[in-house]
């Protein structure tokens, strides 16, 4: 792959299906050759373009010459006891980043990563603790599912294609939107993994002019990770806040583009004798009035490397109720994946590693 990389080849899977039309086009060659090498790329799933089998010869070889191949490689596999599996996938250029696929009795979900590492520097997350190195590219972030769509029909073919996809993995994606976009159009292209885009939720820390360019972009579920109701809280828990403090984020929510059956989800991490008081619950049902919204109580994961603890299960439930009292809708998501460092703001696929000492494993 280096070899191929010092070519200064080009990623072909960064390429949506109009890209690589409108590549076909400036070959000379009619639109549709671009569509039947988007649909091999993504829906067959070759190895290499010589599997490219009803397109010549001639135009394989012209691939070879412009663009290369990469598939994800699983450099490790972890399955929780409630059956979360987390893979480490090895990119291009060695780095790894870190997938989770959760089940729910009818459906599974599949969490993407967008960066390896994260810059928003939250204190109750271990991505945040690797630092940032790099933007995932387009195909880094649809390969993800690709990836995984290949490792269970091999290995688990009893466990259901994903349904969901969510981007909470590493990383802050709306800090990555331009490939976040491309990667969801190749996601939900029917002549590649043809996701629903109505089953897609992208969340953010709170980057309020990325989260108004994305609605405009798409009609897709946003998630907003609050986890405060004030800004003195906030500032000290998501650096982010000073940028954009919560009155500005809570405009941003109300300014955001989306059709009338789509709702913004809050995330709100429940930290014992920092966010969970009453005069908490009843700060966020002022600050979310007008907004069609839900609210999803998160159980904080313990972690040695985390200065925090999680709230006593009464605080939560009392937190819940104030909020359904006031017609909020309010559910407390069950931690899944906590055993192997796959549960909210766990991933780190350094210290995953070193702390679970897996041995590398390909499915």
């Amino acid at each position: 792959m280096k070899d191929l990389l010092k070519k200064d080849l080009i990623d072909i899977r960064n390429m949506t299906r109009k890209g690589l039309e409108a590549w076909a086009e400036g070959q000379g060659l009619q639109p549709f050759r671009g569509r039947q090498i988007f649909k091999w790329l993504w829906l067959d799933r070759p190895a290499a373009f010589r599997d490219f089998t009803d397109i010549s010869k001639g135009l394989r070889a012209q691939l070879e010459e412009q663009f290369f191949l990469y598939d994800l490689v699983a450099v490790s596999k972890q399955v929780s006891r409630d059956g979360t599996i987390k893979w480490a996938f090895r990119l291009s250029d060695g780095e790894t980043v870190e997938s989770v696929l959760i089940p729910e009795a009818d459906h599974t979900t599949l969490c993407l990563s967008t960066q390896v590492g994260c810059r928003m520097g939250c204190r109750f997350c271990l991505t945040a603790r690797m630092g940032f190195s790099r933007n995932l590219t387009a195909s880094e972030i649809a390969g993800q599912a690709l990836a995984a769509i290949r490792l269970l029909k091999e290995g688990s073919p009893a466990i259901q294609r994903p349904r969901n996809i969510v981007f909470m993995g590493m990383g802050e994606p709306l800090d990555n939107l331009s490939n976040l976009i491309a990667a969801i159009e190749i996601l939900t292209d029917e002549l590649g993994l043809n996701f629903s885009l109505r089953r897609i939720t992208v969340s953010t820390s709170g980057l309020v002019p990325e989260m108004i360019e994305l609605g405009k972009a798409l009609d897709i579920g946003l998630a907003v990770s609050l986890h405060a109701t004030t800004n003195q809280v906030r500032d000290r828990l998501m650096p982010i806040n000073r940028r954009f403090p919560i009155e500005r984020l809570m405009k941003g929510c109300r300014d955001f583009p989306m059709s009338k059956r789509r709702r913004i989800t809050f995330e709100y991490l429940m930290l014992k004798g920092i966010n969970d008081s009453v005069d908490d619950a009843r700060r966020l049902v002022r600050l979310l009035k007008g907004i069609p919204s839900k609210v999803n109580l998160i159980p904080f994961n313990p972690c040695p490397e985390l200065p925090f603890e999680a709230s006593d299960k009464e605080a939560i439930a009392r937190f819940q109720e104030i909020l359904k009292g006031a017609n909020l809708t309010a559910i407390i998501r069950k931690s899944k994946g906590q055993d192997i460092l796959a549960a909210c703001g766990q991933l780190n696929s350094r210290l995953s590693r070193r702390m679970a000492r897996i041995e590398p494993q390909a499915a």
